[in-house]
């Protein structure tokens, strides 16, 4: 019984830990605003204690801050920090991409080259919340062509925490020539070519600080947007 117990707990845990994530991601809560952990309980439907459980989680992890006395708040939307992590994705992924070299099965760089070729250059109708999925899908993928789960593990906490940066950064990007970058990275890959595939794949990564600031002021006024027009209305 106990241990049912402990495997319910756990769920629960899990479950409004998603939850608050997506919530924390999509800049739900207002950057810099307080978390009113009573009401997110009550809407949530839970008690305090998964909710504090989710939270610290959260905490640990850099998606909400804790201040001792004050409680958890949203995390600004801070150029630097987005830049440190831009430079962090860069890193881990081009030091994947050289164990991926020498790690990397054929018919998982084939899968991946059919990832692509499906999903094509085309943006469609998809959202930028659909593209930047996919992005991620892919270079998730060529991050576990390195047969390294802590560099995964870590690449999805980064990818998360930029991904409102990256939903706007999406409609300032050209889908054919991205695709055609990873294109090029995966082709590397299978010729086992350092030299054809990391340069490739750093200047894909990288952003400049100007921007990442350009985005974020973008990003702010689609946080606030609504409200105002709410206001106006």
């Amino acid at each position: 019984m106990i241990k049912q117990l402990e495997i319910s707990s756990d769920s629960v845990v899990d479950r409004v830990y998603e939850q608050l994530k997506a919530m924390a991601v999509s800049f739900e809560f207002k950057p810099g605003a307080r978390v009113n952990e009573g009401a997110i309980a009550s809407k949530l439907g839970v008690s305090r204690t998964p909710l504090r459980e989710a939270l610290n989680r959260l905490n640990t992890e850099g998606f909400l801050r804790f201040m001792p006395g004050k409680g958890f708040f949203c995390r600004e939307l801070d150029a630097q920090e987005i830049f440190d992590l831009y430079e962090l994705r860069k890193s881990i992924e081009i030091a994947a991409v050289r164990l991926a070299i020498k790690r990397a099965r054929d018919q998982d760089i084939d899968a991946l080259l059919t990832f692509l070729r499906d999903t094509g250059p085309d943006p469609g109708e998809r959202t930028s919340m659909e593209l930047v999925r996919l992005d991620e899908t892919f270079h998730e993928g060529l991050l576990s062509m390195s047969n390294n789960g802590e560099m995964l593990r870590v690449l999805r906490n980064v990818n998360a925490r930029i991904r409102f940066v990256r939903w706007i950064d999406m409609d300032r990007i050209n889908r054919t020539k991205t695709q055609a970058e990873h294109r090029a990275v995966l082709l590397g890959v299978k010729a086992r070519d350092e030299a054809k595939c990391v340069p490739v794949l750093e200047k894909h990564i990288d952003r400049r600080l100007d921007q990442i600031t350009s985005a974020i002021k973008e990003g702010y006024a689609q946080i606030y947007m609504p409200t105002a027009k709410s206001a106006e209305g």
